[in-house]
């Protein structure tokens, strides 16, 4: 069978009306109109974007604000704080006070120096007065002495002495080239060879640890001490000798020493 014999089929569609086509926005009645002009078109497109394009300009200019703004403190790039004084007094006196009024500590000096970068202070011919609560009266000096703020902790270096008593009791005197002194806790400790005096007695030791309130005194090795002969016990029954005697006697016996 020849398929030209059969045409394809056609297909017939209806007539359509014209419909009118435009780009954008019709609104009625404006059939016919003249297109909008570019010069109002732009002044929408501002109206339109302008309170983005002014919050942007307002974040860019904040942060360049935050950036370029030096940090209180000091930063990264702050100077470090070298070890030098940054004031010093001479002849100088300071006192400390306790709570109820009462004096605690004195301090006087010849030269007094403070170091910002450690809160030190530096002190040369340094003579301390301190009262304890307890009434016992401690007076130290030395060459120089190292100190916190509050005068709390201090260390005595080259011919340090300390002297404390109280009451009738004997006084202890402690010599050193170094002692360190915790004035709150009533404690003093040296690594350096000490002398210690208690009335007649002397001991030499290669250190101390004295601690006031457990009334405890530890000496280091080597130790060697000299305490004063003990007065010979009178004899039961036995007449006290006259004291014009007692005092004739040394003489007595120098004399016969020199013949």
């Amino acid at each position: 069978m020849n398929a030209s014999a059969h045409p394809p089929p056609e297909l017939h569609l209806p007539d359509l009306p014209e419909v009118p086509l435009t780009l954008g926005p019709v609104l009625p009645g404006a059939a016919g109109q003249a297109a909008v002009p570019l010069g109002a078109r732009l002044r929408d497109g501002l109206s339109t974007y302008l309170p983005l394009l002014l919050m942007a300009v307002l974040a860019s200019g904040t942060w360049w604000l935050v950036k370029n703004t030096p940090q209180l403190g000091g930063g990264p790039e702050a100077r470090p704080v070298r070890h030098e004084p940054d004031y010093t007094m001479r002849n100088f006196s300071l006192t400390r006070f306790g709570p109820d009024g009462r004096l605690a500590v004195r301090v006087d000096g010849d030269v007094l120096r403070h170091y910002p970068d450690t809160d030190r202070l530096e002190i040369d011919g340094v003579r301390i007065h301190a009262i304890a609560p307890d009434g016992r009266i401690t007076d130290a000096h030395a060459k120089q002495a190292l100190t916190n703020g509050d005068i709390s902790e201090v260390q005595l270096t080259g011919d340090a002495h300390v002297t404390t008593r109280q009451g009738a009791d004997e006084a202890l005197d402690i010599d050193s080239q170094f002692l360190h002194a915790f004035v709150r806790f009533e404690r003093l400790r040296s690594h350096l060879p000490v002398v210690v005096h208690r009335g007649a007695s002397v001991t030499h030791a290669g250190g101390l640890d004295y601690d006031h309130l457990q009334r405890v005194l530890r000496l280091e090795g080597p130790v060697r001490a000299v305490f004063p002969p003990s007065p010979p016990a009178a004899k039961p029954g036995a007449a006290p000798r006259p004291k014009a005697a007692v005092a004739a006697m040394p003489a007595a016996a120098k004399a016969r020493g020199a013949r």
